[in-house]
């Protein structure tokens, strides 16, 4: 065989035993890409995302699209050629698996987080786009969760609203915790509540409460051993004064607040909040109308570029890292708040683009 022909062979071969290492290997990593998009004002799986019943709405056109990112499972081990091609791709990031997945975290446990988040982003966005429009909602302090094996276990439930702790009106969540830390370890703390049945069937009723309840219990000293606690995590619950339901399934977690509150301010009020341009957008949002960072920014940026948006509304907190790397023909538009958000869709309603505010690399 002349030498030349060996050499290639080999060359060949050894090529071949590499590509077949790769495939079998297993590194750590995982990988996120671009998700889909979905329009806040159109429909989803055939029903529109936004359900809004008991108060007039306006046609709306445009669009205000939420972006997601597609994410490798927490059962899955990349190879390592897919790591390498995933490096080498403009349109996916790999990362290390312990960023999506931390302390072992399985994909099941990962699921149920997100829709828990997805669900309280929804409340968020719902709560700060009334209160952008000026429309009135009322809250009232709730037990979220109660621990496993806690004093509380089997006496509070999830949904109880909180009246007063030790007598004291409780107004905020935080209150809970600030009265309940004025005990010592095994001492007494009295919880006056109303039932989570009582208070939905009050709801459903439109009328006040009937009963109220007196809960004692005895209080614990906390894991880290520094405090009292009596094992509850208390929470807000929003009484709206119409229904909105937002429809959309297979989505997770709390980066698609923003664009459900627009979404929500645009089909309440006449017009058009884009003059039918196409932004879309990210960001968590809380009940004030504050606007969050996000994880993926910039798969989200390809996402929204692929769909064929030509504005994107980006976290202010996101806008470094958005600007590095920004796709050709999206323009950025850096958000604090919903208030901040609305004045940029109008200016963008009405062709004045120039005073956008804008992203840069430094911030």
């Amino acid at each position: 065989m002349p030498r030349r022909t060996a050499t290639m062979l080999a060359s060949t071969l050894v090529l071949i035993a590499l590509l077949c290492a790769g495939v079998f290997f297993r590194v750590p990593y995982a990988e996120m890409s671009p998700g889909p998009t979905v329009n806040t004002l159109g429909e989803a799986d055939g029903e529109p995302v936004l359900q809004i019943s008991g108060h007039k709405t306006y046609p709306a056109s445009g669009h205000l699209n939420m972006t997601t990112v597609r994410v490798t499972g927490a059962d899955y081990r990349m190879n390592l050629v897919e790591a390498v091609y995933g490096w080498l791709s403009h349109d996916s990031v790999v990362v290390p698996h312990d960023t999506l997945y931390p302390n072992g975290k399985t994909e099941e446990e990962s699921t149920q987080e997100n829709a828990e988040e997805f669900s309280q982003s929804q409340e968020s966005a719902k709560t700060a786009a009334l209160t952008q429009l000026g429309i009135p909602v009322a809250s009232r302090v709730v037990v979220s969760s109660v621990q496993k094996d806690s004093p509380a276990e089997g006496t509070l439930h999830a949904g109880d609203v909180i009246k007063a702790v030790d007598g004291t009106a409780v107004k905020a969540p935080e209150d809970v915790a600030k009265l309940v830390t004025r005990h010592k370890p095994t001492e007494k703390v009295v919880f006056t509540i109303v039932p989570a049945k009582e208070a939905a069937a009050a709801e459903k009723a439109g009328r006040a409460p009937a009963t109220t309840e007196r809960i004692t219990l005895t209080t614990r000293t906390s894991d880290e051993g520094d405090r009292a606690i009596v094992g509850i995590q208390a929470g807000t619950d929003h009484t709206f004064p119409f229904h909105i339901d937002i429809k959309l399934a297979d989505v997770g977690g709390p980066s698609a607040g923003l664009m459900f509150s627009l979404g929500i301010v645009d089909k309440l009020t006449p017009g058009d909040l884009t003059g039918g341009s196409f932004v879309a957008g990210t960001g968590t949002i809380d009940d004030k109308g504050k606007v969050g960072p996000i994880g993926g920014i910039d798969m989200k940026l390809v996402g929204a570029r692929n769909a064929g948006a030509r504005y994107f509304l980006t976290p202010a907190d996101n806008c470094a890292a958005a600007a590095s790397d920004t796709p050709d023909g999206l323009t950025l538009v850096r958000v604090d708040t919903i208030k901040d958000a609305v004045s940029s869709l109008e200016k963008i309603r009405k062709g004045v683009t120039t005073g956008l505010p804008s992203c840069s690399a430094g911030r």
